[in-house]
């Protein structure tokens, strides 16, 4: 049976109203960024993520940790935060710096992650595959809704999570180090139409 995050770990993407949950330690390949994501430098940022996720995938199902397992990759997800503090309508993108991931199964290890980047590294050609990382990170209780729609309707969904907090007598922190928000985007945002997009946003609340 094929391991789909989509269906086993269902709660952990769906939120079709602001919704308080607490994310487990999860384990990921991460990659740091400054800048507007619409340039082609977050593009090929990302295009570096993925043949290492899929060349750990690819190696899992055919027996490199013993057992065959097949599994669903998880969503590209991305940590932001801005250099100059705008926000909201105001947002200024090219202030926007960011840490984008993909999740990795808790069975792939730091080791294997490795041995699969040194691979790539050797087969293919990107710029930025030396600069993945390996991260484990407990995000711990969260609030977290769906938005639908363009990026920069974003916007309208944050005022809902932001009254929520505010109803409830809740902060929100930063994440990862320094980054305000997350966000998990549910389908490719390279192939889907803009209104049919759908991003989970997510705060960290303060304990």
């Amino acid at each position: 049976m094929k391991i789909d995050w989509s269906k086993q770990e269902k709660t952990l993407y769906t939120a079709k109203k602001p919704t308080i949950i607490t994310i487990p330690s999860q384990q990921f390949i991460t990659l740091t960024g400054c800048g507007n994501p619409n340039d082609s430098l977050f593009t090929k940022k990302i295009s570096a993520l993925f043949p290492i996720a899929y060349g750990i995938k690819m190696a899992i199902k055919k027996g490199a940790l013993g057992e065959s397992i097949d599994y669903r990759v998880y969503p590209l997800e991305g940590v932001w935060t801005t250099t100059d503090g705008s926000k909201g309508e105001n947002l200024n993108k090219d202030a926007l710096k960011y840490k984008i991931m993909l999740r990795q199964p808790g069975f792939v290890t730091e080791d294997f992650f490795n041995a699969i980047k040194t691979k790539t590294l050797i087969k293919k050609e990107n710029p930025y595959f030396d600069d993945v990382k390996w991260e484990v990170y407990e995000e711990g209780q969260v609030l977290q809704m769906i938005h639908t729609g363009t990026f920069d309707t974003e916007t309208k969904t944050f005022n809902q999570m932001e009254n929520f907090l505010a109803e409830n007598k809740l902060t929100k922190t930063v994440m990862m180090g320094d980054y305000w928000h997350r966000e998990i985007y549910l389908n490719d945002f390279r192939r889907t139409q803009p209104e049919k997009l759908q991003t989970l946003l997510r705060y960290k609340i303060k304990a």
